[in-house]
């Protein structure tokens, strides 16, 4: 008589990088697996859209840490290069500042160095130093902090001592680069990459430094046709493994039978019932909507706030600019630069001179815009929704102002030259409409913030303490924001259902 073995059944909910990288990890230890997404396509906040022959990623922009993806294929038996075109990015960044100062940020330290030494030659010996300082970050929280479960007291007491100083947990970024760099410059730069999770320099604990270490000693790579052909590559792996993707399907509720959860229940009525759930959706909102209101989980998380949300244009540009590269950062004046921060942390309000964030893929990709014209990507960070402004009432006035005073990026680089009536707006995406369009806490782009000492022990765990099979993915769990973090808490969240 032949017997069938039962697999485990888990349901995934939310097709984003971290449902996905949790939906192969399962899939590949033979489980049932079915994603379901209300959105009709895969990918989250990592999306891409089109008019009139532009293409514009939406979302994320830039792709680090390859080895977590190339990791995730290999142990699911395939190769990454097979699925995705990775191009290195040189630079990685070019940076602006009003003064005149140009910088092309690059992996390559000897390029680097030389580029400092051109402006401030004593901070050559510096920026040796401080990549120094930041490989010691990565290489002490690594293990223990971003490819296993959120750490506790317990994991940071079974440290070496020596190891727990080079956390460098008690000062800001900003402190910290300070004390490394002399030109203002280098400490704006540098302080910058705070917000690649939604943070402040002059808040968030030294640890993330790390980040640095990541983007200019690890590398960045663009996956040509966009960032979006990761989130397709991510889709078609699963599919491969036996994944059912259903979407334009909606959660409605996660099914408690005593302290368990056991089931999916969708707004069409049906129910699916599994082993394990795994939530790719933000923590706060899947905790207002999808569990019952008598739930109530006491978790230090509630004291985060939400990290900072941005405004972003979709830009036709009807003329190439050769001074720009593909990521490029304008900056205002190093010595306002707190205020910008101030403006969006503590004051709650759009700020008056943001810094420009402008992606233009067409630079790398050029049928991603008509012959001799382009596609940018305009990003400035925003303050989460609050009572402090309005985006409904307040935001067309706001958003003119930006127009007028922002993209006249001259105003930033005397180099750079265009006029307001050389591009047009396709698209206007604030934190309002990240709210309405992704269900997130505030509008919210990383989740929650790292403007605490502690921040890394109170992210919200990959698993609910006191309720079973019910586990969280994504960027506002741990390890946090970023497509590579993502993926790993997808990954976090798999292991942490497969080992029960």
């Amino acid at each position: 008589m032949t017997t069938h073995k039962t697999f485990p059944k888990a349901v995934i909910i939310g097709a984003g990088i971290g449902g996905l990288s949790a939906a192969i990890r399962l899939a590949q230890q033979k489980w049932q697996v079915t994603i379901i997404e209300q959105l009709e396509r895969p990918g989250g906040k990592m999306g891409q859209v089109q008019s009139d022959g532009y293409r514009w990623d939406i979302g994320p922009s830039v792709i680090t840490m390859r080895h977590v993806f190339e990791r995730l294929f290999h142990e699911a038996g395939r190769r990454l290069e097979d699925y995705l075109d990775l191009v290195p990015l040189n630079p990685i960044t070019r940076y602006f500042w009003r003064d005149g100062l140009t910088l092309d940020a690059t992996a390559d330290r000897e390029a680097m160095c030389t580029q400092i030494a051109q402006f401030s030659p004593r901070d050559v010996d510096a920026y040796i130093r401080f990549m120094a300082y930041v490989r010691r970050l990565y290489e002490v929280i690594g293990d223990p902090f971003l490819y296993r479960q959120r750490p506790g007291l317990r994991d940071l007491l079974r440290l070496p001592l020596t190891d727990v100083f080079k956390i460098d947990a008690l000062r800001s970024m900003h402190t910290a680069i300070r004390a490394h760099f002399h030109d203002p410059h280098l400490v704006q730069l540098f302080d910058r990459f705070a917000t690649y999770n939604g943070s402040s320099p002059y808040l968030a604990p030294a640890t993330l430094n790390v980040i640095a270490y990541v983007e200019m000693a690890l590398g960045a790579w663009y996956p040509r046709g966009g960032v979006y052909q990761l989130a397709l590559a991510l889709e078609r792996l699963a599919l491969e493994l036996g994944v059912e993707i259903r979407y334009n399907c909606a959660a409605q509720r996660i099914l408690l039978n005593s302290n368990r959860a056991d089931a999916v229940l969708l707004h069409d009525g049906h129910t699916l019932p599994a082993k394990a759930i795994i939530c790719n959706a933000d923590v706060t909102h899947a905790r207002k909507t999808l569990f019952p209101s008598s739930f109530s989980d006491q978790h230090q998380h509630q004291t985060l706030a939400p990290s900072c949300s941005g405004l972003a244009l979709l830009v036709k540009v009807p003329a190439t600019q050769p001074q720009l590269a593909h990521h490029n950062i304008f900056f205002g004046d190093p010595a306002d630069y707190g205020r910008e921060f101030d403006d969006i942390f503590h004051r709650h309000l759009p700020p008056n001179d943001p810094t420009l964030y402008v992606c233009i893929t067409s630079k790398t990709d050029p049928d991603h815009a008509p012959i001799g014209c382009e596609n940018w990507f305009v990003l400035a960070n925003m303050p989460y929704l609050g009572p402090n402004f309005d985006w409904q009432t307040q935001g067309a006035a706001y958003i003119e102002k930006f127009k007028i005073e922002n993209l006249k990026l001259k105003m930033h680089h005397p180099q750079f030259s265009i006029l307001n009536s050389q591009f047009s707006i396709f698209k206007t995406m604030t934190p309002q409409w990240l709210q309405n369009t992704y269900g997130g806490n505030c509008g919210a782009i990383y989740g929650f913030s790292s403007n605490s000492r502690t921040a890394a022990f109170m992210r919200p765990s990959n698993r609910i303490r006191g309720l079973h099979g019910v586990y969280f993915a994504g960027g506002s769990a741990h390890p946090g924001g970023g497509v590579p973090l993502v993926a790993l808490s997808g990954i976090a969240a798999a292991e942490c259902a497969a080992s029960v």
